[in-house]
């Protein structure tokens, strides 16, 4: 029997890039290596197979390698697996693949371009929780799925067992706060969007599953532990050096999750380009990292 648990998966989590070979292969060690340097840099675990990590580019058999190869990494670390689809039984057989590779958690992305009701919506998460003993965290990112999931269907799902948490990516805190003062107490909500985890903590979120953090763990951790201290002055502080970060992080002329690939090929870990259509990062984006570093004073050294 599941028993949630406060906070199950820690504070900072990441979501992973993919990385890859010139010719577009998966370069399996160079994901073992980001993922050991992600969690000596601030995270307490690590989401692969998400929007970060291209999921939509990856077939079902890389991504099981991808989740088998960090496993194998970070055996003492949360790792939390994307296995969603806009195709319920794809989903499913997701959910279930990516159970038996060894993840803790799935990730599980409303479904998307079909634009399907709330009642759709509802049955699908429901489906897919069905089809696993593990923790299910709901990915709501209505910007790129064209839909919300409405409080209803969240306050619905939380009554499933295996339903832990929501990845809030709907940037929104008003309406989560209300989410939330309804919500029962052992949900974890964490922040989906990096530049808004400050005002998400404010409403009871618990921490974040951010995209910055693959350069900046350390300082998130920071300012979730002030704030969450009652230190709100020393958490604003560090929230304001972390902006250029949030800013790098997804240009119109360079989407998420181009300059985290950009800033860790700076930083000595290799994750190679995009796969296309994102393809490689624009000239000056570089020039770009390297002055997001010079704001949190950090050199370039190579990987820790």
């Amino acid at each position: 029997m599941f028993t949630p648990s406060p906070t199950r998966f820690g504070r900072v989590l990441t979501a992973m890039v993919t990385p890859f070979n010139n010719d577009g292969s998966i370069d399996l060690d160079g994901a073992q290596n980001l993922a050991r340097y992600l969690i000596a840099n601030g995270n307490d675990g690590i989401v692969v197979a998400g929007t970060t990590g291209e999921s939509s580019t990856l077939t079902l058999d890389e991504q099981i390698e991808v989740i088998t190869a960090v496993r194998e990494a970070i055996p003492d670390h949360q790792l939390v697996a994307g296995a969603g689809s806009n195709d319920t039984r794809s989903a499913v057989k997701n959910t279930e693949r990516a159970a038996a590779a060894g993840a803790d958690a799935i990730l599980s992305v409303t479904p998307y371009y079909n634009r399907p009701s709330q009642a759709g919506i509802e049955a699908h998460f429901k489906s897919v929780a069905a089809a696993t003993d593990l923790p299910i965290v709901l990915y709501d990112i209505p910007v790129r799925t064209g839909r919300k999931i409405s409080e209803k269907v969240l306050l619905d799902l939380f009554e499933v067992e295996n339903i832990v948490g929501v990845k809030d990516a709907a940037n929104s805190p008003g309406a989560t706060a209300q989410l939330l003062s309804r919500a029962p107490d052992w949900v974890d909500l964490y922040s989906g969007e990096d530049s808004v985890t400050l005002p998400l903590l404010a409403v009871g979120a618990c921490g974040v599953i951010g995209v910055a953090t693959h350069w900046a763990g350390s300082e998130m951790q920071e300012m979730i532990a002030a704030f969450q201290k009652g230190d709100v002055g020393e958490a604003a502080a560090i929230n304001a050096r972390l902006i250029p970060s949030f800013v790098y992080e997804s240009y119109e002329d360079a989407p998420n999750p181009v300059p985290s690939k950009a800033m860790m090929n700076l930083l000595g870990v290799p994750v190679g380009p995009c796969r296309s259509p994102l393809g490689f990062a624009p000239k000056d984006l570089t020039v770009r990292a390297q002055a997001v570093l010079d704001g949190l004073d950090r050199g370039v050294d190579g990987p820790n």
